[in-house]
């Protein structure tokens, strides 16, 4: 299948309404606007994470219960991808990224003034549903862009998602301690609504023609776009398994570090997302890099930088030192794949980036999944060593299958992207 950014596939005309090609450079200011909306948006869903005991304290719930907060938010987050990014392709994206952030100022501000347990495993449900929001925003970005400036674009927008996942637990923890739990979810609140509000004055009109699908085909077709597209396949799979890599260190981690020797807070716990931010921030270029025709080159350098921190990362009972080296060389390779693999599934129908979008953080979410859920169970088994070797293994995984499907890869989804100016 022909994977022309500047046309559709045979017969989408009649299934999906083609998007008016930018014309012009997307500014800075609007891609700062993006990146900073995205990062607020994600990390509504990552700060109840250092906050659950003084959470089940306030509120007298027992340990097992207010477990379910972290998974109430990752159900609800789970099914916005599914039911909620997919409209992006239907309808005015301004309209909707507004209108989830407004209704997300609500979700909050239910968080805060929650008085019992069933109250916030709503309220946080609700709350991760709309957390997605962040996706459209990475999807609305990329329309926007030109194809010669989508991929450092859409490495811009996803530098600022991550800096709200890797930033969300030390602002908790700093704000806890300071004003309480409540407070976390006030102040995201009053961050958002300013947010909201900027997004309507600033994003432009809608710059498409409405979409003749219906809302139960947008979503069936999501199911065909993996069937049709190749390079979506291969890089959700690729994007699972990174994913389930970095959890695989990031869930276990606060065991070793709170226990003897190191004996650290939570709030220094939270700092090392500081470290994984700088690793983050030095991949933002990936984008760029892979619409200059140097993806495959990116990803396999990254893969393998993500097998190699391990190394470091397993000799953590010897020195904290190597695990912060460790952080930043798996961050970095981190940001760099998810990058080069969202600008290139972006190559891939224009009038369908919504979708593709969902899709593929469908399959970060399993990935997530699988690596939280496994580390831990392996950590009561072999220690901090049986996690490293984990890490390890997903990591040689996802190397080994990059390596086997590189003929897979269409050239149309890996070639530079000439500079084109429309006067």
């Amino acid at each position: 299948m022909r994977l022309d950014p500047e046309a559709a596939p045979a017969g989408a005309a009649s299934a999906d309404a083609r998007p008016l090609p930018p014309t012009a450079p997307i500014s800075a200011g609007m891609i700062l606007l993006f990146a900073v909306a995205s990062g607020l948006a994600v990390a509504n869903a990552y700060f109840a994470q250092p906050l659950l005991d003084i959470i089940a304290d306030d509120l007298q719930l027992s340990r097992a219960t207010v477990g379910l907060v972290v998974g109430a938010t990752q159900v609800g987050y789970g099914l916005g991808l599914i039911l909620l990014v997919p409209l992006g392709d239907l309808v005015d994206r301004r309209k909707l990224v507004v209108l989830q952030s407004l209704l997300s100022v609500a979700a909050l501000i239910c968080v805060a003034v929650s008085v019992t347990g069933a109250m916030l495993l709503a309220a946080m449900a609700v709350m991760g549903f709309l957390a997605v929001v962040t996706q459209a925003f990475v999807a609305y970005a990329a329309s926007l862009a030109r194809p010669e400036e989508r991929g450092q674009v859409v490495g811009a927008v996803t530098s600022g998602i991550v800096l709200g996942i890797l930033l969300a637990r030390v602002v908790a923890g700093a704000t806890a301690d300071l004003s309480g739990w409540r407070a976390v979810y006030l102040l995201s609140a009053a961050a958002t609504l300013v947010i909201a509000v900027v997004l309507l004055k600033a994003l432009p009109p809608k710059r498409k023609a409405p979409a003749s699908l219906s809302y139960p085909s947008l979503i069936a077709s999501l199911f065909s776009l993996f069937r049709e597209e190749r390079v979506l396949r291969i890089r959700a799979i690729i994007a699972m398994l990174i994913f389930a890599d970095v959890t695989t260190l990031l869930t276990p981690l606060v065991l070793p570090l709170a226990a003897p020797p190191f004996s650290l807070s939570h709030t220094a716990i939270g700092l090392f997302g500081l470290a994984g931010a700088a690793g983050a921030l030095g991949a933002a270029r990936a984008g760029a890099w892979t619409d200059r025709g140097h993806g495959q080159r990116v990803t396999g350098i990254a893969l393998a930088l993500m097998l190699f921190a391990w190394l470091p990362i397993g000799l953590l009972p010897q020195s904290i030192l190597y695990l912060i080296a460790g952080v930043l060389i798996l961050d970095f390779g981190l940001q760099a794949v998810h990058v080069t693999n969202q600008a290139m599934i972006y190559r891939v129908r224009p009038e369908a980036q919504s979708r593709l979008t969902a899709g593929y953080m469908v399959f970060y979410s399993i990935g997530s999944a699988l690596g939280s859920s496994s580390s831990t169970l392996v950590y009561a088994w072999a220690g901090w060593t049986g996690v490293s070797l984990l890490g390890a293994g997903i990591a040689a995984i996802a190397l080994i299958f990059w390596a086997a499907t590189l003929k897979a890869m269409p050239t149309e989804a890996t070639r530079a992207l000439a500079a084109k100016h429309t006067a």
